[in-house]
């Protein structure tokens, strides 16, 4: 299993009129723990999408546990459960100093940007990925 931790401060613009995270923001904040955990392992989706693999979201659930407000600092904890294949998997959880407010998860496939067909994860990814799951 592969576990990443992402620290991020709310900011006033990501708040709605009632002063909480406007609740799209969390896809938002689910990206960035992506994208920042894919840099983590020595990589960027540019890497991978160089490698003609694109990588669209296929589900994307969320639960509200409690509100975030602005400045409030937010640590974000991804982990992928299992083994991609032609899908990975995301599952995170948001805290707020150590209390869960949210989680929830994203399922995105692997795709051959030439074909537009669904493809295994690509090499380059792989290999870096194989240890966690040993």
């Amino acid at each position: 299993m592969y576990h990443f931790e992402h620290k991020l401060r709310v900011r006033y613009a990501e708040t709605d009129q009632m002063g909480y995270v406007y609740y799209g923001n969390y896809a938002t904040y689910f990206e960035v723990a992506r994208a920042e955990s894919i840099r983590g392992l020595g990589l960027s989706y540019r890497e991978i999408e160089e490698e003609g693999v694109i990588m669209p979201v296929l589900e994307n659930y969320s639960k509200y546990l409690r509100p975030a407000r602005y400045d409030d600092e937010l640590t974000i904890k991804l982990s992928i459960p299992k083994f991609p294949e032609t899908r990975i998997r995301y599952e995170y959880e948001v805290y707020k100093e150590e209390k869960l407010i949210h989680k929830g998860y994203t399922v995105l496939v692997f795709v051959d940007r030439n074909t537009g067909k669904p493809c295994q994860m690509p090499n380059v990814l792989s290999k870096i990925m194989e240890p966690y799951f040993k």
